[in-house]
């Protein structure tokens, strides 16, 4: 027997009538974080750009994140992640996690190798 959606996002704190309702306010959620999104890309903050942190602009790391944050809510929600157990919720959620910081680190740090080498020139042997 199918047991019936929950009605609210957010952990309970938006409830809603109906699925249709609840589409909608999802579908305004992701709206709302893409615009945020679309807005930074579009006027770029110098505080924002010219911050870096770990080796990248702060600007680029909340483009990660909010997009992360996007991700993982369609899944939450449209995947119905919320009402599976909690040990195929991490083992789906956790792994792409952990694998995009290790793709991050690998490119910050080959990133920086290729910048200094264009910066600095490249040596072969220095005898």
């Amino acid at each position: 027997m199918a047991h019936g959606h929950k009605l609210e996002i957010f952990r309970g704190l938006v409830k809603f009538k109906s699925n249709t309702q609840k589409i909608w306010g999802v579908l305004a959620f992701l709206t709302f974080v893409t615009a945020i999104e679309v807005v930074l890309g579009i006027y770029k903050p110098a505080g924002l750009v010219e911050t870096h942190v770990l080796g990248m602009k702060l600007l680029n790391w909340i483009f990660i994140i909010l997009t992360l944050v996007k991700a993982y809510y369609i899944a939450w929600d449209f995947m119905h992640l919320r009402d599976e157990k909690s040990s195929l919720r991490r083992a789906i959620v956790w792994t792409p996690v952990f694998l995009v910081i290790y793709l991050s680190f690998i490119l910050l740090v080959e990133g920086d190798y290729i910048y200094n080498v264009y910066k600095d020139g490249f040596v072969t042997w220095n005898f």
